[in-house]
């Protein structure tokens, strides 16, 4: 690909491309704070004509046989796979990933996703026999997606996925600051010969565009990634319509280290767990930012932490913020004073929206270096009296996203994972399940994503009385 700019000047309805009624938008590179492409930006008759092609689809859609859409999302599946460098060189340039991260994380991911989906809905119970009764399960309707910028391809099939499976249509409004990478979705989609309708892209600001969408009469269900504060927005905008809602909001996920694990252990789960909170540059829901360790361990553990996050230079292992306000944001966690940190400062590139890497020790766990999500890499090391007072700090959050937990005794592990309040705990590194639910606890949001659980968040029950 090459680095000239990038324009798109129309959206995508009803299966044509149409061109947006209001003026361009920019879209910044943020690893050289340059211009990268122009967006047309959709009018209020644009929203509502995307959401009336969506409607004239769902009839036909949701009739459309399950061997059929399995097809429709493998087809998806190889398209984007075709195109998988390209969508890595997008990514790399609106969202400022490194190449290699952008390729392995922004792009495999999704495609694992959308393969597992496709598995899930081949052996979905959409019919089941209870007492001489017949519980059907039906497709909500129309969909909107709104889409963050964190990882702009992997977020959107998590929602349009799901959503397509299940016999809904889709509306689409992703991130204002990396909507490149859903264009060229778009096109995959189109490429992979969905019905006209079944799929549609407009873009805009969430003040505008996402909140006519989530008002929108026609529109059934909202699914919303983003921060709690919006979260909240969105799920006062869709309760006057009344619309079905998927949440899936901020994040303050702790790596808890058991009493009992050995030295190699501990120094696998400091390892991870640095590589887990400075991936993305620290911009995901679920980056363990915090290291809950016991405090006999934490002279070790400082001295593994910074070694592991010297390994992290900016401009190569780890990108820039997505934006200017971003990195300001997350600056004013840096500030000396706030707790012991053990790394120090590091050259930054002349350009781009980076920052240090930072490891903090001896966090206060009611601080706000231990509370906020910080979305940055930055890494708040805390420590336990003993196992149960580290669960204790893990449920410390009102977020209950993921946890981590390090622990010998294998045999126990699913007795600490109980005592843990969140949507997912991995024990000892064990490897991401997309068959497995995807969602959090608290404020993290509501209802579960990925394969057939997020089918199933896109359907609505009836019972028929035979």
């Amino acid at each position: 690909m090459t680095t000239e700019l990038i324009r798109e000047p129309a959206l995508y309805i009803g299966g044509s491309w149409v061109p947006g009624g209001l003026s361009e938008c920019e879209v910044e590179d943020p690893s050289t704070e340059k211009t990268t492409g122009l967006v047309t930006q959709a009018s209020a008759t644009d929203v509502d004509q995307a959401v009336a092609a969506a409607r004239d689809a769902i009839e036909g859609w949701r009739a459309t046989p399950v061997d059929d859409r399995v097809k429709a999302l493998r087809r998806l599946h190889d398209v984007i796979t075709d195109r998988a460098n390209r969508f890595a060189a997008l990514i790399t340039r609106e969202q400022g990933s490194p190449p290699p991260l952008a390729r392995s994380l922004h792009v495999d991911t999704p495609l694992n996703v959308i393969a597992k989906t496709a598995d899930a809905l081949e052996e979905f119970p959409f019919h089941q026999r209870r007492d001489g009764s017949v519980i059907l399960r039906e497709p909500v309707g129309v969909v909107a997606a709104i889409t963050p910028w964190t990882m702009p391809l992997h977020q959107i099939v998590m929602k349009i996925v799901p959503a397509l499976a299940a016999g809904c249509t889709v509306v689409l409004k992703p991130a204002a600051l990396t909507p490149l990478t859903a264009f060229e979705l778009a096109r995959a989609v189109d490429a992979a010969d969905f019905p006209p309708g079944v799929f549609n892209l407009v873009t805009g600001g969430g003040r505008e565009i996402g909140d006519q969408l989530c008002r929108h009469p026609l529109i059934d269900h909202v699914s919303f990634t983003g921060s709690a504060c919006v979260g909240r927005q969105v799920a006062a905008a869709a309760a006057t319509t009344v619309k079905g809602l998927t949440l899936e909001l901020g994040g303050k996920s702790a790596s808890v280290v058991l009493s009992d694990v050995s030295d190699d252990l501990l120094a696998k789960a400091v390892e991870l767990t640095v590589a887990s909170c400075f991936l993305n540059a620290g911009q995901t829901s679920t980056a363990l930012s915090r290291l809950i360790v016991p405090e006999a361990r934490q002279p070790r553990v400082e001295e593994l932490a910074a070694a592991e996050a010297a390994k992290y230079v900016p401009g190569k292992q780890l990108g820039p913020l997505i934006s200017a306000g971003q990195r300001f944001a997350v600056e004013g966690y840096l500030e000396p004073g706030l707790a012991k940190a053990i790394t120090g400062t590091v050259e930054l590139p002349a350009k781009g929206y980076y920052v240090t890497p930072t490891v903090y020790s001896e966090v206060d766990p009611d601080s706000y270096l231990a509370q906020d999500e910080i979305f940055g890499p930055v890494l708040s090391i805390l420590t336990a009296e003993s196992d149960d007072h580290a669960i204790q700090l893990a449920n410390n959050s009102i977020y209950g996203p993921g946890r981590a937990l390090w622990i010998a005794d294998a045999d126990r592990a699913l007795d600490w994972a109980a005592q843990i309040r969140a949507g997912q705990v991995d024990v000892n590194a064990a490897p991401f399940n997309p068959r497995t639910p995807f969602g959090g606890y608290k404020h993290f949001g509501i209802r579960r994503e990925i394969a057939d659980y997020g089918i199933d968040d896109m359907l609505k029950l009836k019972a028929v009385q035979l």
